[in-house]
This record gives C-alpha cells, structure tokens and sequence, in this order.
C-alpha cells in the first residue's frame, strides 16, 4: 500500500526538522522516521505537536515502561502498522519482554502488575466505548495520582490520533539501517 502523502524531502520540511529526523533514525537505527518527514509537511504545527507528545513521553510522569505499554495497546487497537512496528523496538528498549510487547499487541496474555492491568484495562475501555467506567476508574486512581491519571489520558487520546493519522496516510514503517 503506497503513501497517500509521501514522507516530505528537506526542501518540504525545512532543514530543522530534516536535521531532527535524521538524528532520530541515527538513534532508532532507521533512515529518518517517517512519522516526522510526513507529519513535518505542516511545519508549525509539526513543531507544537513534537512539543505537546515529548511532554507526555519520554517526559511524562507514567514510566518509560507504562508509556510504551499504553502505546503498543493502542496501537494494536487501531490497526496502526507503524506503531506496532516503531514501538516493538521502543517497548523492549524501556524494559518489556518479548513476551510483554507481543501480549500488548494482541498475542497470548502475560500478567502484569495491579498497576499495569488497571492502565491497560482503562486503554481497552477509552477504545472500544470513548470513557471509563467508575469500576475501571477506582482501580485506575488506587494507583495514580491526579497528575499520573491526567497524563495517561492524554497519552492514550494523542496516540489514538497520532495512529488514526499514520494509518489514513498510510505512512510507511520504517527500515532498520543496522
């Protein structure tokens, strides 16, 4: 399936964000990622969206590992190719197992902490119903704090749409350089 809007040459996105795709392909092991030279055509918006996404991870309050399980959920749920593919590296670099990431992405179960299931268990409601029992909810609060809570909303809400993007244009996934 090709793109319907092809990642975007350093003329389309403008030096500063080629130079910021290419370091992240360095650290990733790929060419420039896709998502940026795709999502960089719009050039300002790109740089807030960069902003508002690396706030909530890597820089979030939920750990690495909890960020990346949210992620690899969401992104099965949504038939996201480029997510599943970009986050199965990312995922096992933040501490999950082979076993975990392909749990999360639909594979046989594993058991994760009280804390982890209470996540997943609110990503699976957000997906299927666009809320959130008051069972999942209380379960969810014994482990969060307000901010932690907040912020894994936002994270599952920006990678649903993040997804929803990529896979409507249908973005590429990204080749391993090494």
């Amino acid at each position: 399936m090709s793109a319907r809007i092809t990642p975007g040459s350093r003329r389309e996105i403008g030096l500063p964000a080629a130079l910021f795709a290419k370091l992240a392909g360095r650290k990733m092991g790929t060419e420039p990622p896709a998502v940026f030279t795709t999502l960089a055509r719009t050039r300002r918006v790109f740089w807030g969206w960069l902003a508002f996404s690396g706030t909530l991870m890597p820089f979030g309050h939920l750990s690495r590992r909890e960020s990346e399980m949210v992620i690899l959920s969401v992104a099965h749920q949504t038939g996201s190719d480029y997510e599943q593919a970009h986050h199965r590296r990312l995922g096992r670099r933040a501490g999950l197992s082979s076993d975990e990431v392909e749990a999360l992405l639909g594979g046989p179960g594993v058991t994760f902490t009280a804390r982890e299931q209470a996540i997943l268990d609110v990503v699976a409601q957000l997906h299927t119903t666009s809320d959130v029992d008051d069972s999942a909810w209380s379960s969810l609060r014994a482990h969060l704090s307000d901010r932690e809570a907040i912020e894994l909303l936002l994270l599952i809400g920006q990678y649903q749409s993040l997804a929803q993007t990529l896979r409507v244009l249908r973005v590429p996934t990204d080749q391993p350089t090494r």
